[in-house]
């Protein structure tokens, strides 16, 4: 049996910095957004929903405190509902949608999988944990920074400074067409008072060329000669080719999603049309200095156990970790360019960490409801080797 996806919305993507449109909210409101939106537009009685589970990754200042329930109090939902914030790094939001789906079946009920990151107002790393802010620990442990860890993929697998390149134009190109083609229907639009509000991603770029991204500095060449000889000696290479840079990496982002999702009998009993349902989830740890692998092999294990091969998705949304990290996958996958990401990654729409993987899967049935097509997989990688990926399918409507 399959959890059913009742609804999946998202906020539009904000740009992380202090020039975003979103800056002037607080993360309880931007999530607590999504909420509102999920309950008006399902009908939803909040409180018989068994559980929320959300994603965030900087649970600190105005994300600590436990944001998912309380943003549950800021949206007016029944105080009979329970909550849960979680980190699995930038896994996090696919995540809870993964326990919301087991939750809902578990208890034959309705669960929601959630998620939230504002980058502009809490900056990543802003809770100076030992994986950035403690260099002793970092370097027993190999771990290094996750675009310096691209750069070894990127050199281990001799893909070049052009072809990440090409990959980050491309995204930015499907961005572009996508949004002013009208194909994102999960956004929610974020209503600011008298400000106005964020109707659309800002994140994506349209003015970008491939002349203006050969132009800008790799970003992670100076990250210390140690860091590099190390990490070199760890994947037996005599050097790095830094490709990665701002142009072809995710951009930093805010934003949020809610997911709602019901046991079949559930969206029975409470007349719940679904628009898809879970087939099956699959985690994963690789290796951790490396770190950015993971999707590949939980794309394998979710594909495995629903019994599919990549002939058999229709659609692959995989988080744009860094653009060398998408040619990695295509390449150990079989997966052709033309059905990866097919309306732009976080290269364009930006990684609002804690919630991307959520917003994948809106963006994914989005995309199978416009093409009719049948099954999608959403696969999303973490620092230190975490990875999850699930495997969705579309439902017709009735």
């Amino acid at each position: 049996m399959s959890a059913l996806i009742i609804e999946a919305l998202r906020s539009p993507r904000g740009r992380g910095n202090d020039k975003g449109a979103l800056r002037s909210l607080k993360p309880v409101q931007l999530l607590a957004s999504q909420f509102s939106a999920l309950a008006e537009r399902t009908g939803l009685d909040t409180g018989l929903v068994e559980d929320v589970f959300v994603g965030c990754v900087t649970q600190t200042g105005e994300q600590g405190a436990h944001i998912g329930k309380l943003a549950l109090i800021q949206a007016q939902w029944s105080d009979t509902t329970p909550a849960l914030t979680l980190n699995r790094y930038c896994a996090s939001g696919l995540t809870a949608v993964a326990l919301a789906a087991e939750q809902a079946l578990a208890c034959d009920g309705l669960a929601v999988g959630a998620g939230v990151e504002m980058m502009s107002r809490v900056p990543m790393a802003s809770d100076r944990g030992p994986l950035t802010h403690d260099p002793e620990f970092a370097r027993q442990a190999r771990l290094v920074p996750i675009g310096l860890a691209a750069d070894a993929v990127a050199t281990l697998e001799g893909f070049s400074r052009q072809q990440c390149d090409a990959y980050a134009l491309s995204s930015q190109q499907r961005a572009t067409n996508a949004r002013a083609g009208g194909y994102f229907k999960s956004v929610v639009p974020v209503h600011l008072g008298e400000e106005g509000g964020l109707l659309l991603d800002e994140t994506p770029r349209p003015q970008t060329t491939a002349e203006a991204l050969a132009q800008i500095a790799p970003a992670f060449a100076g990250a210390g000669v140690d860091v590099i000889a190390d990490l070199s000696r760890h994947c037996g290479l005599a050097g790095l080719n830094h490709v990665q840079h701002a142009g072809n990496s995710p951009a930093m982002a805010d934003g949020a999603a809610a997911v709602l999702v019901a046991s079949p009998a559930a969206a029975k009993r409470l007349g719940l049309r679904a628009r898809g349902r879970v087939l099956t989830v699959a985690n994963a740890s690789v290796d951790r200095t490396l770190a950015l692998t993971g999707a590949v092999e939980a794309s394998r294990r979710a594909m495995q156990r629903a019994g599919l091969q990549v002939a058999d998705i229709d659609l692959f949304e995989v988080n744009e970790s860094f653009a060398a990290l998408m040619l990695h996958y295509m390449k150990h996958l079989g997966v052709a360019h033309q059905q990866l990401n097919v309306n732009g990654g976080a290269i364009a729409l930006g990684h609002a960490m804690g919630a991307t993987g959520a917003m994948l899967v809106g963006m994914a049935i989005d995309e199978l409801e416009r093409r009719q097509q049948r099954r999608a997989l959403i696969a999303i990688c973490g620092a230190a080797g975490l990875a999850v990926a699930m495997v969705i399918e579309r439902l017709e409507a009735p």
